[in-house]
């Protein structure tokens, strides 16, 4: 089994928690089922937000979740002039039988414009 990592991104209409924890979900959710993984599969997960982000921990939506017993850090994203604003980004250490080029990564929404490379 090797270790691989998934990347993701979403962008939040709005800084409340309510909804951070709905659009994370909704990330996390996919990056599981688009490349067939459970909760068991993950190693640890990093996730960066937006200094414009402050309403909740990106990661309280990953323990809503189940996500329990998986290690998880949050980050502030570097404030750059002109960046997307509002976004969550991670980055899953995954344990995987599927080659690096196999791995989806996951944009949703207005986020898919960070990666058009690897945006599925």
């Amino acid at each position: 089994m090797a270790v691989r990592a998934v990347r993701g991104a979403v962008q939040l209409e709005r800084d409340e928690a309510v909804h951070m924890d709905e659009q994370v979900g909704a990330l996390l959710t996919a990056i599981l089922e688009r490349n067939g993984l459970s909760p068991d599969d993950l190693i640890s997960i990093w996730f960066t937000a937006t200094p414009d982000l402050h309403s909740d921990f990106p990661a309280a939506a990953a323990r809503k979740l189940g996500i329990v017993d998986v290690p998880l850090i949050c980050a502030q994203e570097l404030d750059i002039a002109g960046a997307m604003p509002r976004v969550v980004r991670v980055l899953a250490h995954i344990e995987s039988d599927k080659p690096r080029a196999d791995i989806a990564h996951v944009y949703l929404g207005a986020a898919a414009a960070l990666r058009k490379d690897i945006a599925q």
